[in-house]
């Protein structure tokens, strides 16, 4: 049977995608480093979990994890070793192929039995197909690659013990801080995602954003060219350089549809877009669109999901 290892952090849907996407590939072994990264590996199938005890390793930048994660490769010599795309996996990936020498793919969005890959590149204009040709498979998985499936486990537990060695100890982190979690999901994992555009014209206005994306409870959005004139904040920008999302519903309201904007919304279920150019970009994606006035659209659109209620 195939071996599969994972890196689990604690990043709730996007591990679990990794989980479920690595379950069909084979056996599947998952490294945590702490009790609920674990127990979400538990969660959705791991046979084995490498419970990484390592005091003080959150102190310092990602060099301390990636050398207990090349280490645990060379041990366990899996056939696949799969990271979340974030910027941590990213980076962590990236250390683990330089010391084993390795192949690595990054930013799947598939990846078959027989180890090919498929990538999303261009900005998502172009769909590549690749396969590692040295070393096993080592690759980050995009957010959105497979639905989340829990399969309940009760997984062997092995702990490893380690400890951070001084070259490893060159960035030290100096401050964490936790934004305030609101009344919306978090934009990454939300199944609902209301996003505006330049079309909303004002900060003030965006409040109808709000609305809507509260009345179908969801998070909100915002397109580059919205955070850049200062309508919203920049955390919340969906696109190639901002956030990646891929939820259920994805409503735009007054975006065009830039290429980066559609980079980091195209893997979404259904593409709502609202705009009053027919020619814009985004209908060339939605499933459902709507040519006219957000500001004549959303509000009809929020009276109805109100009657719903």
């Amino acid at each position: 049977m195939t071996d599969i290892l994972v890196y689990v952090p604690n990043s709730g849907k996007h591990a679990a995608e990794v989980l479920t996407l690595a379950r069909t590939l084979g056996d599947v072994s998952a490294v945590a480093f702490d009790d609920a990264s674990a127990s979400l590996a538990g969660e959705y199938g791991a046979a084995k979990v490498y419970r990484v005890e390592a005091p003080g390793i959150d102190d310092y930048f990602v060099d301390p994890k990636a050398t207990v994660l090349t280490d645990l490769a060379r041990k366990v010599a899996p056939d696949y070793f799969l990271l979340p795309s974030t910027d941590e996996g990213k980076a962590l990936a990236a250390r683990t192929a330089v010391a084993l020498d390795n192949g690595l793919m990054t930013d799947l969005s598939g990846l078959a039995p027989d180890g090919t890959a498929t990538q999303d590149a261009f900005a998502g204009t172009t769909i590549v197909t690749a396969k590692a040709t040295k070393g096993f498979t080592l690759a980050t998985i995009k957010l959105g690659a497979t639905e989340p499936a829990p399969a309940p486990s009760s997984p062997e537990v092995e702990t490893v013990n380690a400890t951070v060695a001084e070259s490893d100890q060159r960035v030290k982190v100096a401050q964490r801080v936790d934004e305030p979690a609101g009344d919306r999901p978090a934009l990454s994992e939300a199944r609902i995602v209301v996003s505006g555009g330049r079309g909303v014209g004002s900060a003030e206005d965006f409040a109808l954003i709000e609305r809507v994306a509260d009345a179908l409870g969801g998070a909100v959005g915002a397109s580059r060219a919205a955070t850049d004139a200062g309508y919203y904040p920049h955390k919340f920008q969906v696109g190639q350089t901002g956030t990646t999302v891929s939820p259920q519903l994805y409503v735009a309201a007054g975006i065009s549809g830039a290429i980066q904007h559609r980079a980091g919304m195209q893997t979404s279920r259904v593409i709502v877009a609202v705009n009053k150019d027919a020619d814009a970009p985004i209908f060339g994606m939605a499933d459902f669109g709507v040519v006219g006035d957000l500001f004549q659209v959303l509000p009809q659109a929020l009276e109805e999901i109100e009657k719903r209620k």
